[in-house]
């Protein structure tokens, strides 16, 4: 037995130190069938899972259809419509991350906004602010 190990194992160490490979021309071949018989058990287990979540989801929906729950899907979509449906007649509008005219023109806001309060001034003291 340890006759057998020792020649394997200097057989595959002088494979690994760079040694010439056998060459076998059935190997290519072999290694061929395998991956083909690789891929044809993975294409059959997916189609087993396909098969048993699509019984699972049959399921699935008669109890949703005993209960009268919807899918997580179908609430998403209904509280975001519910959520543009408010939004359009609020009077309140939705939150921006920077609101417009901030920046730069910090001055001419400032100005629009003197300008916009001397309006509702009496006229005397809009005159007093213009000056």
């Amino acid at each position: 037995f340890s006759l057998v190990l020792s020649l394997g194992a200097t057989k595959d160490m002088g494979k690994m130190l760079g040694g010439d490979e056998e060459k076998n021309p059935d190997a290519g071949k072999k290694e061929e069938e395998r991956q083909e018989a690789l891929r044809q058990e993975e294409e059959e287990r997916k189609a087993k899972y396909a098969k048993m979540e699509a019984e699972r989801e049959v399921m699935r929906q008669g109890i949703r259809d005993k209960y009268g729950l919807k899918k997580k899907e179908e609430k998403e979509a209904e509280a975001q419509a519910a959520l543009e449906a408010n939004a359009e007649g609020s009077l309140t509008r939705a939150k921006k991350a920077i609101p417009p005219g901030c920046g730069d023109e910090e001055e001419e806001e400032e100005e629009s906004i003197l300008d916009t309060v001397i309006k509702y001034l009496p006229g005397p003291l809009q005159d007093m602010f213009k000056k």
